[in-house]
């Protein structure tokens, strides 16, 4: 049983299985990739580009996925069919070993999606201090993943914005984050962070309305230079940020 997984089905190596029944052990801690895509009315939400990203992490960790996108796509029709439901995220994980993925499962995944409050209030975040080995490849890595999620509870933080050995902010644990000065958004260069979709929606929005994107390292020091800061991700979307651990960003005030 993959305890993340969420309502009656799941589907493992191409067959159906009950999630409460199912005997299986996902082993998530080493080799193992993933991408969570987000269903609404039915429909995958920018499913090429997760697909390509998948793919793409896959070949980071020197592994290949022996499944075409087109099985993919009719395993999560399968998938949103056999447990009738048609708004929630869904999760892809591939998991094997140095040589070849050897297991490809598909479920659905409890998902919060923030109120119109959080829009318009803004959220509260926190520094954390870690590097992720392979910025770009969506790995799983279950033991920073749940210190993160003791440290967001104690501190009562949304996010945990991820600080680099020279005290460079890069991304959020599951989040891309932009910061705004001056009309132009700032963020990571891309071969410091997971090359989030939404975050690449954003950038080709911004181009197209002739706002600046500058791909630069965020220094701690120099937060409070900053207007206003936002995360990005598939359940999130684009949400502002009021706080960092004590400096207040404010960016719902900002126009």
């Amino acid at each position: 049983m993959i305890k993340e997984a969420a309502l009656e089905y799941l589907i493992y190596n191409s067959k159906i299985y009950s999630v409460e029944k199912a005997d299986i052990d996902a082993d998530t801690e080493k080799d193992s990739i993933y991408e969570v895509i987000r269903i609404i009315d039915g429909v995958p939400l920018y499913l090429e580009e997760h697909l390509n990203r998948l793919r793409k992490s896959a070949e980071l960790i020197d592994l290949k996925i022996d499944k075409t996108d087109r099985e993919l796509i009719n395993e999560m029709k399968k998938l949103i069919e056999i447990n009738n439901l048609n708004n929630l995220n869904i999760k892809i994980l591939c998991s094997g070993d140095e040589k070849s993925i050897k297991d490809i499962y598909l479920y659905f995944i409890k998902s919060f999606y923030p109120p119109k409050s959080m829009y318009e209030e803004g959220i509260d975040t926190m520094l954390y201090k870690t590097e992720r080995e392979n910025p770009n490849a969506k790995t799983f890595n279950g033991q920073l993943r749940q210190t993160i999620n003791v440290q967001l509870k104690e501190r009562n933080a949304f996010e945990a914005l991820l600080v680099d050995h020279n005290d460079q902010i890069t991304e959020g644990s599951r989040s891309n984050v932009f910061f705004v000065k001056d009309k132009s958004l700032y963020t990571s260069p891309a071969n410091k962070v997971l090359l989030g979709v939404t975050r690449t929606k954003i950038m080709e929005l911004s181009r197209l309305n002739n706002i600046d994107i500058i791909e630069k390292e965020i220094a701690l020091s120099d937060l409070s230079k900053y207007d206003g800061a936002f995360i990005t991700g598939t359940s999130t979307g684009v949400l502002p940020i009021k706080n960092i651990d004590k400096i207040e960003i404010s960016s719902p005030k900002n126009d």
